[in-house]
């Protein structure tokens, strides 16, 4: 989440293409769907859905002013579909919802027995007046911050010609969402927000209370949280915790030691000296010429991450590199930063980011030994000085203290949402419930029988009422000890 460096690993671009004609178009309330269907690159089948537009004056202030239209898919309930629609609130933040559904459909399978999916694309991303740059991967080639100052400038002045920046915040977006839900007519409805998405649903609880049902946090960012201030510290905390599981396997703690270690006697050597190498494109499969930087090694770090099954091959991956075969880290990076690029809008998430957290972020120089550095809070604030800011209203550090029925969950080794961020939300909330997943990492209502339990927290409205013991068959991944995995 914030920036196109710190991108969740979420879905990729969808589109709403024409569907079969036998397909029925419905109206929900003043809102006409008609066929379609939403595509990934992350998801091998196609999900046939419904898809339909609103439209909102971007300035509210100015209600005649310039409209947005907002795209807006329906996955129709299997039966008897229950007055309470769920709307699913995107990453990123710069995820659209309508992007991101296919590769998360499995979490949605008993949801949607009882009850319509909604995926609003936020405005700023996926059909919503999408606001992305061709500038954006200017950075991978020049990381100074006056790179990012020229980037940024150029980016805002391109989306300036059809979009007024500040405009595009959270603030924004659950006002849409409101407007939405009347034009849906229904009178309550049900949010599952993931990662950034979960900041959308909390100021939407605390502003619209009496219209809210029932809600799942999933990867919790407190309202409290300046997006982009803890990334450092809690990927090295996460790392530390999966690195871990090496020490206690011996056939792992004698192949690779300290992987910690290791990497960092990688990143000081790439300090020194970037590796020049020859590598394998890895979507088209031609060779090139490239090198391998400090930095791109903490983007496949971080990526990996976000999923303990792909971490548990880093032991392995850093002891290659460190035997110079590194041509396959320096092919995972380039792919990573250019279809993450692809996956999140720019323009809207440093609007999110630039109004809502940027003058608040610290550069703190006890990062400057993590992964990630300690350039990532003054990078952001670069950027920022370039960018036309919203603003952020007076209440929105304040906690949600509605009784709404909430159930959280978080990922024990989530890189980004630490378990503590759920525990502090959950702390203000007289009606919800925390669940921590064993060996999982970030955005986890899909891990083993997690989709369930939501089910049944969204049927009866109870966060205790879901029996959880069967998340106890979660386990830990254990690290790689060669190429043919780990041991028996």
């Amino acid at each position: 989440m914030l920036l196109r460096s710190s991108l969740l690993a979420a879905g990729f671009a969808a589109l709403c293409l024409a569907a079969p004609s036998h397909a029925a178009t419905r109206t929900l309330g003043s809102i006409q769907f008609t066929p379609c269907t939403l595509t990934s690159e992350m998801a091998a089948v196609p999900v046939e859905a419904q898809c339909g537009s609103f439209t909102v004056p971007e300035n509210r202030a100015e209600p005649e002013g310039r409209k947005i239209e907002l795209a807006i898919a329906l996955i129709p309930a299997e039966g008897d579909a229950a007055a309470d629609p769920v709307f699913m609130l995107a990453g990123g933040p710069g995820q659209g919802a309508r992007d991101s559904y296919p590769s998360a459909r499995g979490a949605f399978a008993h949801i949607l027995k009882q009850r319509h999916v909604i995926l609003l694309d936020q405005r700023g991303t996926g059909g919503s007046n999408l606001l992305a740059c061709k500038h954006e991967n200017d950075l991978e080639a020049d990381v100074s911050h006056e790179a990012a100052a020229v980037s940024a400038n150029a980016c805002a002045t391109e989306l300036s010609k059809r979009a007024d920046l500040r405009f595009y915040t959270t603030s924004d977006a659950i006002a849409d969402l409101d407007a939405v839900r009347e034009a849906l007519g229904t009178e309550k409805i049900d949010l599952i927000g993931i990662s950034y998405g979960t900041r959308v649903a909390q100021q939407y609880m605390k502003h619209h209370p009496d219209r809210v049902r029932a809600v799942i946090l999933d990867g919790v960012v407190p309202n409290s949280l300046v997006l982009g201030q803890d990334h450092a510290k809690n990927l090295d905390a996460s790392l530390a915790a999966q690195f871990a599981r090496c020490q206690e396997i011996p056939a792992c703690k004698e192949s690779f030691g300290d992987p910690r270690e290791r990497y960092a006697a990688i990143a000081r050597k790439l300090d020194a000296e970037p590796m020049q190498l020859t590598y394998r494109d890895a979507v088209t499969g031609e060779v090139k010429e490239g090198k391998l930087t400090r930095g791109m090694i903490a983007t496949v770090l971080r990526m990996y991450a976000y999923q303990p099954v792909m971490a548990s091959t880093l032991p392995l991956i850093i002891h290659e590199i460190e035997q110079g075969h590194a041509d396959a880290a320096l092919a995972q990076s380039n792919w990573m930063l250019s279809s993450l690029s692809d996956s999140i809008a720019q323009g809207m998430s440093q609007s999110v980011t630039c109004s809502e957290d940027a003058d608040e972020l610290i550069v703190d120089p006890a990062d400057a030994n993590t992964v990630m550095g300690a350039e990532f809070a003054g990078m952001i604030q670069t950027m920022c000085k370039e960018w036309p800011r919203g603003t952020r209203p007076a209440d929105f550090r304040e906690p949600v203290t509605a009784p709404i029925p909430t159930l959280l969950l978080s990922g024990e080794f989530d890189p980004v949402t630490p378990p503590r961020y759920g525990d502090e939300v959950a702390r203000h909330l007289p009606n919800a419930r925390h669940l921590v997943l064993r060996g999982q990492g970030h955005n986890v209502i899909g891990a083993g029988c997690m989709s369930k339990l939501a089910a049944k927290f969204l049927e009866t409205a109870d966060p205790n009422a879901p029996e959880a013991d069967c998340l106890e068959q979660l386990h830990h991944a254990p690290p790689f000890v060669g190429y043919y995995g780990w041991e028996p």
